[in-house]
């Protein structure tokens, strides 16, 4: 009896197995077969977003070499997708929305530093004032 049910063990692992292979299979040949448009125009709109947020981000009205890049890239993105090209558009969409988010932070970073250098402006003259204030009263 228990040769039997070894035997049947042995029988329904390797159907088990089989069956997980083709499972497999079918997952991997859907992955392949799956269409790369969503996720390139899901690339494009991220990248213009970026863009669009780092223009509204801006410092004194000047793009940022990293903005300039950004929009380059997303041109050459725009035109490997028109041949098809969907790893380089891809890939060049991304580099866009990177840059554009880097052309942002650094311009984030320059406003801030523009008011802590005005903070310190009004620190250094609050000091003065206390100075001649403690002069006067002496």
């Amino acid at each position: 009896m228990s040769q039997i049910m070894h035997k049947s063990s042995i029988l329904l692992r390797r159907h088990v197995l089989k069956g997980s292979s083709l499972v497999a299979m079918v997952v991997l040949l859907a992955a392949c077969s799956h269409d790369p448009q969503p996720q390139m125009y899901s690339a494009l709109q991220a990248a213009e977003t970026a863009i669009a947020d780092a223009d509204r981000n801006g410092v004194n009205g000047y793009p940022s070499p990293e903005l300039v890049e950004a929009r380059n890239k997303l041109q050459q993105a725009r035109v490997a997708l028109e041949k098809e090209e969907m790893p380089l558009a891809m890939f060049l969409a991304q580099e866009s929305e990177v840059d554009a988010e880097l052309a942002s932070a650094k311009s984030t970073l320059i406003k801030e530093q523009q008011v802590n250098a005005e903070i310190e402006k009004g620190i250094d003259a609050l000091k003065q004032e206390m100075d001649r204030n403690v002069g006067a009263g002496s």
